[in-house]
């Protein structure tokens, strides 16, 4: 859908709109540039709402006919969600992932797009604008990081000395927290969930090995899901089947570097099932 002209374009645009709406307040919000959403740990702020208004008028420009499903944008008008499995192209925005760390003045925050088309991925970018860090991938043709080609780590099919970055804990229901803890116990090196698009870099350029996820929104995920699996990676819902991003994923959903490791950490999980 899009030719490599086109996805430079792109690239180019999210630097940009990062360069004027995001950076500009990166360290200088005020009280009155900060909202709350459905909780006081779940962040607003000016940055995020101009910068994806500036991204939807760019996107949608280039792909005549194109949706944007934005994170803010959804918080309004919920029913947005639908148009990922729609027949029209969508583009999934997160202009802001890691709010709280740009609110707290910390850098590890990033700027996520990926078009997708009728719930398949077709390019994506990932944009860290204080470490000028950028990945891009397309369906088919690799995943970059700052032009750079990378893939995932290959490792042995054993669960001892694998990492895996899960949810935090504020997210766990009893089911996850049991889960985790059977990962714990079979020597899995367990670290917490920071921002999408830093921890799905890491994924991709294989210095992690696996992420086991409890929330399934698609802006949290599009970008990061292309990255790994044009890296070689591998997505799957708990039950094994393959990722959905237009949601209905049985929870937790884990990405891997490859399908007998993820079907090695969901045994873990769930050995019941396993069974």
């Amino acid at each position: 859908m899009l030719d490599a002209t086109e996805v430079a374009e792109v690239e180019r645009a999210v630097r940009r709109v990062a360069e004027e709406q995001i950076l500009p307040r990166f360290g200088r919000l005020t009280a009155a540039d900060i909202a709350f959403k459905t909780s006081e740990t779940d962040f607003v702020t000016v940055a995020d709402r101009a910068a994806e208004e500036e991204l939807a008028k760019h996107l949608t420009a280039l792909v005549p006919g194109s949706i944007m499903v934005g994170e803010e944008a959804v918080a309004g008008d919920p029913a947005l969600l639908g148009a990922i499995d729609g027949d029209a192209p969508v583009w999934i925005v997160d202009p802001i992932d890691g709010t709280h760390n740009f609110v707290s003045g910390s850098p590890r925050f990033t700027t996520l797009v990926a078009l997708a088309h009728r719930g398949r991925l077709l390019a994506s970018w990932t944009y860290a604008p204080v470490m000028d860090l950028m990945a891009v991938a397309t369906a088919g043709g690799g995943a970059y990081v700052d032009g750079q080609r990378v893939r995932v780590r290959p490792v042995e099919p054993t669960l001892r000395h694998l990492d895996v970055c899960v949810s935090p804990p504020i997210w766990w229901k009893p089911v996850h927290r049991d889960g985790f803890h059977r990962l714990s116990g079979h020597g899995v090196a367990l670290s917490f969930f920071d921002t999408s698009g830093l921890e799905y870099i890491q994924l991709a350029s294989g210095r992690r090995t696996a992420m086991v996820l409890t929330w399934e929104l698609p802006w949290d995920h599009a970008a990061g899901l292309l990255l790994h699996a044009e890296a070689g990676g591998v997505a799957m819902a708990a039950d094994g089947s393959p990722f959905r991003i237009g949601g209905g994923n049985p929870m937790p959903f884990l990405v891997a570097p490859d399908a007998e490791t993820a079907r090695l950490v969901l045994s873990a999980l769930h050995p019941d099932d396993a069974a």
